[in-house]
């Protein structure tokens, strides 16, 4: 009944922008901490940008200076800003969620959603 659904993604030029938004559906009741994490083919899913709680953010240093992580808690959700993209940040972007709901503490993986930057 908990969800994590991205959407946004799609195809952009390079030095172009997108934003990614990532909306925890269902009953939850309480969010620790939510990041994106990115997979481009034959490697190895890396994280981008995590925001907690309390609002302290990580970005990997691949994105620091170009891409914004934000929440709106009334929404619960969380969004990814991509500036100045590049061919190398074309992949499968994925939201992670550190929830607490009727389970418990429980780390959910959205379906991602695809992001190519054409060069």
């Amino acid at each position: 009944q908990v969800q994590l659904v991205e959407s946004g993604g799609g195809l952009v030029q390079a030095g172009g922008s997108l934003r990614l938004s990532c909306a925890a559906s269902g009953i939850i009741f309480s969010i620790n901490v939510m990041g994106w994490y990115r997979q481009a083919p034959g490697k190895q899913r890396q994280l981008v940008a995590s925001i907690s709680s309390g609002g302290s953010i990580n970005y990997a240093d691949f994105v620091q200076g170009r891409f914004t992580i934000s929440r709106d808690n009334a929404k619960n959700t969380v969004y990814l800003q991509m500036n100045s993209l590049k061919p190398e940040d074309t992949g499968v972007y994925y939201c992670n969620g550190d929830l607490d709901y009727k389970l418990g503490r429980r780390q959910l993986w959205g379906q991602g959603t695809q992001v190519t930057v054409s060069s």
